[in-house]
């Protein structure tokens, strides 16, 4: 049986050189994001905000322009999948 990810690491590789982490809790909340944030702005130089719902009080913002890659990691955790 699959093991199921508890969140997703998504990894922003900029322009600059500088990789930026932020986790989305499902697929489908990154997806959403990247299909209604990112995507309709990828030309753009104006800042987007980028959700980091797991730190309470920071925020990020960036230029959609200057995105050259984006890695997505599914994390688990823990090792060893529990069935009860």
């Amino acid at each position: 049986m699959p093991r199921t990810p508890s969140e997703y690491a998504v990894h922003l590789m900029l322009e600059s050189g500088h990789r930026e982490e932020v986790r989305f809790p499902t697929i489908q909340d990154f997806q959403k994001w990247y299909s209604g944030e990112l995507v309709p702005k990828c030309g753009s130089s104006d800042f987007i905000s980028v959700p980091i719902k797991n730190i309470q009080g920071e925020y990020m913002v960036v230029r959609p322009s200057r995105i050259v890659a984006i890695r997505v990691e599914p994390v688990f955790s823990s090792s060893v999948e529990r069935f009860n």
